[in-house]
């Protein structure tokens, strides 16, 4: 058996130790998640910021017509939706259906912001683009047009869509893609339609029925895009082998580990190396005897012998019996007298162990959790229920494991000890995903890390 000393707990440590154990905290994650995912989508017309008497919008504000006199080019009916594209997500569309192009056809269709004079086509003033049906041209901030599709009248169903893995506007025609053309523009965008001549009347589709575009097909396509071009970068061989095998060494799972060796060919799997990629295993696999003692006790929910082993071989991690790990394991053993239903004995434990932690402020929260659970006839479905979940084990095992591999010296700072490799590749994904994002004015889809690995999407 290892029993290295090493300082008392330092404050980095504590600290880093107190961080860890804000996941105890009870909601779940995924809601988090999707509340960040959810974004209001336009459902209808806006009928309050008008261009004036030059069109008139239909009841359901699904359809414009005009109805005013075309004199000059200020004379629009434009119609922004109810609220702007949604941004967070690799694309986002809308349809528009020509039901009368009327004498000139003069009818558009695109993405303006805001601030933009209504009176005007899309794609004629900044901060605009528009593909319009008597021409076919595009235009993208000035007067005058380019040459970009087919031009479209009655009964046509033209599409306007935001890329935002490409940071593209593209456009279509019944159903097929007629082109793309960049976005320059920054900010929110509102999906726009306009009409400028007589008996004109177009109607407009935000997702309420089918569209005419294969809209899912699109987006699937663009993320084998960028599926393509993570598959094209070079990696270290047997990289995400190692990956995997320091963490499994890191958390104390020497079984797995060595059923993980076996399986790989390696021969001799508690010998610490320096692999390809240019880290050393030594500091994973240190306590490794140990920690998986440890772990295995925790999780069996035998907490007087992990304390017990904790004061012979890392006295100092619990020489003061106020701080974080304490705590967490007192609390876990408190836990498991309400699990096997000794309640007599875990108010005995609570005033002899746990009456001392109410008196720190960052713990008070996290202790009433744990003690309300005497509240419940059935605390397993309470809401402090997920204590007594094998989770909450698993939870404090980590915290012994990360405190344990403070004691190793050749620890450079609480992060190394408390995340594994595997874990800080992990995160370091996530901020170069969002730092992409931040990049493009924060559009495109938000990433998920639980919905990439649910996919099958992650490359090591």
């Amino acid at each position: 058996m290892e029993s290295k000393q090493a300082p008392a707990e330092d404050e980095g440590a504590s600290i880093d130790l107190f961080k860890l154990s804000s996941r105890w905290v009870s909601s779940d994650d995924s809601s988090a998640v999707a509340a960040m995912a959810s974004e209001e989508e336009p459902s209808h017309l806006n009928t309050f910021n008008s261009s004036g008497m030059f069109h008139m919008v239909s009841t359901d504000k699904m359809s414009v017509q005009y109805v005013g006199s075309p004199q000059h080019g200020y004379d629009v009916g434009a119609v922004q939706a109810n609220c702007p594209a949604p941004t967070r997500r690799i694309a986002y569309y809308f349809e528009m259906t020509v039901k009368n192009a009327g004498q000139k056809g003069q009818v558009a269709i695109g993405f303006t912001t805001k601030e933009f004079n209504l009176r005007r086509q899309p794609g004629w003033e900044a901060n605009s683009c528009g593909y319009h049906g008597d021409d076919g041209y595009l235009y993208h901030g000035q007067g005058k047009g380019e040459p970009f599709g087919p031009t479209y009248t009655s009964d046509d169903t033209v599409g306007a869509g935001i890329n935002y893995a490409s940071q593209e506007f593209f456009f279509t025609k019944n159903g097929e893609l007629v082109g793309t053309v960049c976005k320059d523009i920054k900010g929110d965008l509102y999906p726009t339609i306009a009409v400028h001549g007589p008996n004109e009347e177009v109607t407009v589709n935000f997702g309420k029925q089918p569209f005419r575009f294969d809209i899912v097909a699109f987006m699937l396509k663009e993320k084998r895009k960028q599926d393509e071009l993570i598959d094209k970068l070079t990696l270290p061989s047997n990289v995400s082998h190692w990956v995997v095998r320091s963490y499994l060494l890191h958390y104390g799972y020497q079984d797995t580990v060595n059923s993980f060796d076996v399986e790989n060919g390696i021969m001799s799997p508690y010998i610490p190396t320096v692999q390809e990629n240019g880290f050393s295993e030594q500091g994973d696999a240190y306590a490794l005897c140990n920690r998986k003692i440890l772990r295995q006790l925790i999780r069996n929910g035998d907490i007087d012998a992990a304390f017990r082993n904790l004061r012979e071989w890392y006295p100092q991690i619990v020489q003061i019996d106020t701080s974080v790990i304490c705590f967490l394991l007192h609390s876990q053993k408190f836990i498991e007298y309400i699990r096997e239903g000794q309640l007599m004995e875990a108010v005995d434990y609570a005033r002899a162990e746990l009456n001392k932690f109410f008196a720190i402020k960052p713990l008070d929260a996290l202790l009433e959790d744990v003690v309300a659970l005497l509240a419940y006839e059935d605390p397993s479905k309470s809401c402090v229920g997920y204590l007594l979940e094998h989770g909450q084990r698993e939870f404090v095992a980590d915290a012994v494991n990360a405190m344990v591999l403070t004691t190793n010296s050749d620890n450079r700072t609480p992060e190394d000890c408390s995340c594994s490799r595997l874990e800080k590749l992990l995160k370091q994904l996530t901020l170069c995903s969002l730092e992409r994002r931040a990049l493009n004015g924060n559009q495109g889809e938000a990433f998920d890390l639980q919905r990439v690995l649910n996919q099958g999407k992650f490359h090591c």
